[in-house]
């Protein structure tokens, strides 16, 4: 299924992908090791509040709002071992576990147009997931973490970075985003949102949130947005 909220161009100058539940379906991975560690730290979210929060965040920003959360509820900071602990346990998992988004290299077969990744992970591992799933050399050198920006997402940031990286005005770009956040974010830098719900993680409200949060229009597929550009 294909929402479409506003009739937006169809051949976009450039597209900027999200790399966590777009490129690659890590999110569910991810999400599984973090509620589970934070659990044992006394704080708990239901599903929808969580990937609503904390999706497309940064694990800076990300293990911030926790800290924060942790003080106001017990009076004390959240143990740093504990972000350790879900970096490398995520990681773990990650090499184990982790596959391209179903339909992705049919996808970029297709586009024509200059592609960019812009995501909330480390740069070492953002380069460890790509090229784990064979998506690395397609992108490349337009792969960029929100490490390289001031301000992660909802930020615009590293939206604004990738394009200019491009050489493409922000108004003519497109944003594949799976989060909220990345949503907010790509809003924010005046692009064109396309919300994202085909990978693993993606819960029955999940295309109602990204079109709240400004998505021009939200698929559940990759070959969706394939017709959408072919068509």
């Amino acid at each position: 299924m294909t929402v479409t909220v506003n009739a937006g161009a169809i051949n976009p100058g450039a597209i900027i992908f999200d790399c966590d539940g777009v490129l690659v379906d890590s999110e569910a991975i991810v999400m599984r090791i973090e509620q589970a560690a934070i659990a044992e730290a006394g704080l708990s979210y239901s599903p929808q509040d969580y990937a609503t929060r904390f999706t497309g965040l940064s694990y800076d920003d990300f293990f911030a709002i926790l800290d924060a959360e942790h003080r106001a509820r017990f009076g004390r900071p959240l143990a740093r071992s504990l972000y350790e602990r879900i970096k490398d346990d995520s990681v773990a998992a990650m090499e184990r576990e982790l596959e391209a988004v179903p339909g992705i290299a049919d996808l970029v077969e297709i586009v024509t147009v200059p592609t960019a990744v812009a995501s909330s992970s480390f740069p070492e591992s953002l380069v460890m997931k790509l090229t784990k799933t064979g998506l690395h050399d397609r992108f490349a050198p337009h792969i960029y973490s929100t490490k390289l920006v001031a301000n992660g997402k909802p930020a615009p940031d590293i939206f604004l970075y990738a394009a200019e990286r491009l050489g493409v005005a922000p108004s003519a770009c497109a944003v594949i985003e799976d989060s909220v956040n990345g949503v907010r974010a790509a809003v924010a830098a005046g692009m064109t949102a396309w919300g994202f719900t085909g990978a693993g993680h993606a819960d029955p409200g999940l295309a109602d949130r990204l079109a709240a949060a400004g998505a021009e229009s939200v698929f559940d597929s990759h070959a969706a947005i394939a017709l959408r550009l072919s068509g």
